[in-house]
């Protein structure tokens, strides 16, 4: 039988296309609620005849770095990613989105490499590169982003003329539909191509704004369930997972719950002597003011310690952690090259920001805030439209599950291959 490796796991070959699918923002909470309303009816029935359970992701859960463990198969201590943002030798932030920053290959380019037809389909454009990182599109894989789908090249993307071959216009960036345009793009690939793996990558952009049980919320995990059942029907093995949860982080006035901890260190330790970094900042704060969980604090004094900076934030209402580097890494399987001097994580009701003036909250005004970024938005589905095996059975009992075991289990854990 042939085998490909990666990351010290051994991937048979696929039988059948397998589509592994990230829930950008999938809490378990909206599947609870959706089971319990009888709307995700494909879901409930991938999870009683195949394999359903609530997995370990990344920290800190942020879009980047579990996208990047899904897709190498590893932590992201080996695969270099960690966030959005981290600060250079040089003390400037730098966008960790570039392919140069990944420090694995991934599943897609190993597989295509030894002969496999492969395709990554991502909702944001900020992630398209990296998951591409390694194809040759003149082989015929296909590497796009819903974001920019209606410029889409072969030299680029492996393909032109998608939204005529999706039969969607191009999607807003806010908006349902550009999830759903990533979904109904691999269901007509699958369909025309076979492809022998696909990687889908939603966006969260829903979760953000509606809880679990809001009406908009669950016609769009009504629509995601339809999509869901059509992959199942050409075939496929689907592997449902996500990047990160989402949780509640208003008052109860329904203003945010925010820790600006950069006007705190301050105050306190004096001005330019730390640096905070939100790593969950992108191109698109429009639904959460780059306001998430998990932030990172640079010594800029040699007056000011790890310690000192510890001590002044460890009783501040709302925050859970606040870990070295050393610990950070040690807990979390993070690179210590990218990690902050410190960590600083909320606790679940709570997101933490720089300096106030550097967060426009106004666009926050038409709902709760929901975010994430902490330990507490970690726990993610992990669900298979498959049994399986004996072997896969114990081991997903036996040992803790990580998302980043997804393709693993997808691809050698299934029962059905054939």
């Amino acid at each position: 039988m042939k085998f490909v490796e990666l990351n010290g796991v051994h991937y048979r070959w696929p039988q059948r296309p397998v589509v592994v699918v990230c829930i950008d923002g999938g809490d378990p909470a909206y599947l609870e609620q959706g089971l319990r309303d009888g709307i995700i009816p494909n879901i409930a029935r991938f999870m009683s005849e195949g394999f359903a359970a609530v997995a370990d992701g990344t920290v800190p859960s942020f879009t980047c770095p579990n996208n990047m463990s899904l897709i190498t198969g590893a932590p992201a201590s080996v695969h270099g990613i960690s966030g959005n943002f981290y600060l250079n030798e040089a003390g400037e932030a730098v966008v960790m989105t570039g392919p140069e920053l990944l420090r694995s290959r991934t599943l897609l380019s190993v597989f295509a490499d030894a002969g496999a037809r492969v395709v990554s389909i991502t909702a944001k454009d900020k992630l398209r590169q990296q998951l591409g990182k390694g194809l040759d599109l003149t082989q015929g894989h296909i590497s796009l982003s819903a974001e920019f789908a209606h410029r889409c090249s072969l030299a680029d993307n492996g393909i032109e003329n998608v939204l005529d071959l999706v039969g969607m216009p191009q999607p807003d960036m806010y908006s349902m539909d550009l999830s759903l345009f990533v979904l109904e793009a691999g269901i007509k690939l699958l369909a025309r191509d076979k492809p022998d793996l696909m990687f889908l990558s939603l966006t969260d952009y829903i979760q953000h704004k509606h809880a679990p049980g809001d009406p908009v919320s669950n016609t769009f995990y009504q629509r995601l369930d339809q999509a869901f059942g059509r992959l199942a029907d050409l075939g496929a093995i689907v592997a449902l997972t996500a990047d990160h949860g989402m949780n509640d982080k208003s008052r109860k006035d329904g203003t945010p719950n925010v820790i600006f901890l950069q006007d705190i260190l301050d105050e306190r330790l004096g001005e330019g002597t730390t640096v905070v970094i939100c790593p969950i900042t992108d191109a698109f704060v429009r639904h959460h003011g780059a306001l998430g969980g998990f932030v990172r604090v640079w010594c800029r004094d040699s007056h000011v310690t790890p310690a000192s900076i510890i001590d002044v934030i460890r009783d501040v209402p709302g925050i859970a952690l606040a870990l070295t580097r050393e610990e950070a890494c040690r807990q979390f399987d993070l690179p210590a090259d990218r990690e902050g001097d410190v960590a600083v994580i909320g606790d679940v009701g709570t997101v933490i920001g720089a300096r106030q003036a550097d967060h426009d909250l106004s666009n926050l005004q038409d709902a709760r805030l929901r975010s994430h970024g902490a330990v507490t938005e970690a726990r993610v589905p992990f669900i298979l439209n498959c049994p399986l095996t004996e072997d896969y059975r114990i081991r997903s009992e036996r040992f803790p599950l990580k998302s980043h075991h997804i393709f693993d289990f997808a691809i050698n854990g299934t029962k059905v291959q054939a």
